[in-house]
Parts: C-alpha cells; structure tokens; sequence
C-alpha cells in the first residue's frame, strides 16, 4: 500500500483516523495505541504477508534483549553483541547475501548460487531503529516501556517503510502521552496540510521528470551516444526526481504522523542549498547521517584520534551509508567517491584555516561558489547510484564530458557556420521530446535553491522535531509566506490535492522503498 495511493488516501487512513479517534475518546488507551499497531502491521503486510512474520519475530528479539540491557548484572556487553550481531546477520543475509556470493563466484571461479532471497520490506529502517535501541538500553538511556509501546514505536507506518530512523527517545515518550490519543483540528489540518504538499511534490513533480531521466538512462544501458546536454540533463533530471521523491516522501510521513498527534524528526531540510558535502550531508536524509555518526563514526573514534584515523573513520562510515542504500558496487563507489570527497573537503578546510581564511564568515560570492561546486559534484555522484551498473554510468559520464558531441536546438541553427566545425549539431534535444524537458530542469532548478521548503512554510506549527544543535540558515531565517489556518491556505492546499489526485493513475513507488 503506497501513501500515493487511492486505497490509502480514501479508505486505509481515514479509517484508520476513524478509529484511532473513536478509541481514545473512550479512554481506551491501550486499545487506542493497539489499534495503531494493528493498523500499521496491516499497513505492512499489505505488500506481502509473508513479511509480517519475519517483522514481529524481530520486534519480540530485541525487545526481550532490550529489557535485559536495562537491567544491572553481568553479561550485558556479550547480550548487547549479540542483539546487533543477529540484526546485522539478518540483514546481510537478506539484503547482501546474493552479492556477497555473486563476487566470491567471479573472483574465485565458484559456481555457488542461492537462488532469490526475498526481501522484507523496510529491513534496513527498523533494523537500524532497533540496533539504536539495544545501544542506548546497554548505556542506560531508555526506560521500560510496554511491549504495545515498543511494538508501535518499530511499526508505526508513517515512518515504518522508509523513515525517518527514529530514536525511542523521540517517539516513545509521545506514545504515552495521554493528551496523544484523540485526533484534534488543529493536528489534523496541519498533517493534511503537509501531507498534500508531500503528495504533489510526489506524484506531480517527481513522477513527471522521471520520464526524462529514464530515457537517459535507458539509452544510455541499451548502447546509445548520449550527448552533452542530453546527459546532463538526464543526470540533473534524476537529481529532482530524487530530491522531490524522497522530499515529498520525508512531508507525507510527517504530516501522516501530525494528524496522529506524533511530531517526526525533520529528515530532509534543503540539501542541495549546501555550501559543502558535509553541509549537504546534514541536510539529506539527516536521521540515517544521525546514526552513522552516533553509532559508527563517534565509536571508531571521531575525529579524536588524529587526521589520519578521521579521515580512515569518515570514508568507512560513508562506505556504508553506500552499502545500506543497495547491494552493488555503483553503491558502493558511490558512498566511497563521497567519503573522498569529504576527506578532501576537511583537507582544504585545515589548509584555509592555517592560513588564516575563515571560510564560515564568507561573503554573498563565495557562499553561492560552495553551493555551486556542491551541487556540481553531487549531481555526477547521482550519475553512478543511478546507473545499472558501471558500463551505464561511463556512457553517461562520458556525454557529460562532451566526448560524444554536443547538441543543441534547431532555432540555433543559424549559428552553424561557426560551432559545426567544433563538432556541434542542431538536432535538438530528442531523448526529452524537445525544448520543453530542459525547460523544466531550469524551472525545478530556481525551486531547490530559492523556494522556501515545506519546514520553513510551515515553521509557527513546529512540523518537526529539530536537535538542538541543528543550525541551517533555512531553519533560522524567517519567511513571510508561512502557512496557517486561513481560508486562502485551504484553497492553495485544496488545489494542490486536486492536482495530485489528478494524478494518481501513474502510480509509482517512493525511490527510497528499494533500500
């Protein structure tokens, strides 16, 4: 069941709200939260029921293990070893064990093969949520909660698919707040609110330019010359279809979750307004950056012991934030080529401060020149967790770099005479269908940089939870265009959902569901 979805928009969630509602009015708020469980294992298994198996036996696992972590008594750092060693086997048996063996086979010559190996949904989410849990048990920072509560706090289905990662420290505490369990107006206009700009962003943006990135990328794995404007325009197309998909997503989840009465983490805040890899890397997908620094890059020791370990720490902890997003090498350059990045990017850091430049304080220019190369490399780093593999993506790199021609519009023909001799022709742009693809790039382009985002929109109503020592410019500078309860609001957000429904019949899974 897709949150884009006429199943889930008309029948599954108001249903659910229904309910929801009904019981908690009642005083009943065990079976308030219960319904909430059920409503989100059924949510679960919607896709396939075989998965619901696998799901409770792994709540009920680190459940019990959490409440022997909480105790005092002997043992406990063997206990915590196990729970995460068994998640993470879990884990790469399903989501890792065909690629593992894949490898071996090419490398030695084998011939093993284990056939396909379903896998559940959502298992890189909850279990790194629950790894969290077993972690913070074992440091004494979790209290004892019920077995509903946790079961809610791992299944909860605004987040459950594909995040945020939540922590229990977040989430938990809401779910026993006794004001939590009656749906209110104001929560509910809101998270509807949200939820709708999520969905238009989802099913009216991102599905639409996706076309052209598909035809990109589908030319370029069937043999296809790809031009320089043709593969720049597919890589930057597949930029916005995954900024508005996972975006759209990110608002859908947190809006789902306010009409509930649960205020999510804000997991993406305007990324690629980033003056550098390491500020875009606070900005995309912050809670699964979270749980890289908490529970892999501060362990292996930060940047406490010396230059060298930091920058061994911070490229093994970007190696597996590529292999978490898939089973594959183009993942995994991926996550490499941006943990080089980053090394290069604090090498240039320590080299500036040495020399007496503070890049923290710098003028318009020089902010828009961060922003720009960011941008720059992030959308060819695109190019590679894109591609079907490394022939695709050399195809694509290789029309970015203009070694297969450059082309451009039929009305420029005019200037022929000059630029035919440098190997440029007039054919336009046939991959997008004309003119009208690139123009779009441009439009979405001036939206990510200088519209504000859904946070700053609708920032009076606190949409999500922030951690203290999270500052970006977007979350500090006031807008004037911020949402509320008006009737000009409604009519804006009534019109969107129109638009959205309107749309409903191209129905595609989030980007973010296959990781």
């Amino acid at each position: 069941m897709l949150f884009n979805s006429y199943v889930f928009i008309f029948a599954f969630l108001p249903i659910t709200l229904l309910i929801y509602h009904i019981l908690g009015k009642s005083g009943l708020r065990n079976m308030t939260l219960g319904w909430l469980v059920a409503a989100s294992l059924f949510f679960y298994g919607w896709w396939n029921p075989a998965y619901l198996g696998f799901i409770l036996i792994s709540i009920m696992f680190n459940y019990a293990l959490g409440i022997s972590l909480s105790k005092d008594g002997k043992g406990r750092r063997q206990i915590l070893w196990f729970g995460v060693s068994a998640n993470m086997l879990a884990l790469c048996y399903f989501k890792y064990a065909n690629f593992i063996v894949d490898n071996m086979n090419l490398f030695a010559h084998g011939t093993i093969e284990l056939g396909d190996i379903a896998l559940p949904l959502a298992i890189s989410f909850f279990t790194f949520q629950q790894i969290t849990y077993l972690v913070d048990a074992y440091r004494g920072q979790t209290k004892q909660y019920s077995f509903v509560h946790y079961c809610l706090f791992v299944t909860f289905f605004p987040q459950l698919i594909a995040g945020p990662i939540v922590h229990h420290s977040e989430m938990l505490p809401q779910f026993v707040h006794k004001r939590r369990f009656t749906i209110k107006a104001e929560h509910l206009a809101i998270g509807l609110s949200i939820f709708i700009i999520g969905l238009f962003k989802k099913v009216v943006i991102a599905d639409d330019i996706a076309l052209y990135a598909t035809n990109v990328f589908s030319a370029a794995g069937a043999g296809q010359d790809i031009t320089f404007f043709e593969a720049w325009g597919g890589a930057l197309a597949y930029t916005f279809q995954l900024y508005f998909d996972f975006s759209g997503y990110s608002d859908m989840a947190i809006g789902l979750a306010r009409m509930f009465g649960i205020i999510l983490p804000l997991n993406f805040n305007s990324p690629y307004k980033a003056q550098s890899l390491k500020d875009f890397w606070r900005r995309w997908h912050i809670t699964l950056s979270r749980f890289l620094r908490d529970y892999v890059y501060i362990p292996l020791g930060g940047n406490r012991k010396g230059i060298a370990r930091k920058d061994f720490n911070l490229l093994f902890t970007m190696f597996l934030g590529g292999l978490w997003h898939g089973a594959g090498w183009t993942f995994v350059i991926w996550g490499a080529v941006h943990g080089a990045y980053l090394v290069v990017e604090n090498t240039v850091g320590r080299l500036t401060k040495a020399w007496g430049w503070n890049m923290d304080k710098t003028p318009f220019m020089h902010l828009w020149i961060g922003r720009l190369i960011t941008f720059v490399f992030v959308v060819a780093a695109w190019v590679i967790f894109r591609a079907e593999s490394l022939d695709v993506a050399a195809v694509v790199y290789q029309g970015m770099l203009g070694r297969s021609g450059i082309s451009l519009p039929s009305e420029l023909r005019m200037l022929a005479p000059i630029l035919e001799p440098y190997n440029v022709k007039f054919d336009g742009f046939p991959i997008y269908g004309g003119n009208w693809g690139m123009l779009k790039l441009v439009a979405l382009l001036c939206i990510v940089w200088f519209v504000p985002n859904t946070y700053q929109v609708m920032k009076r109503y606190k949409p999500a939870l922030v951690e203290k020592n999270y500052v970006t410019r977007e979350l500090e500078t006031p807008i004037r265009l911020q949402w509320r309860l008006h009737v000009a609001w409604g009519l804006f957000i009534a019109v969107l959902a129109v638009l959205s429904i309107m749309n409903l019949s191209r129905i595609s899974e989030f980007l973010y569901f296959q990781f």
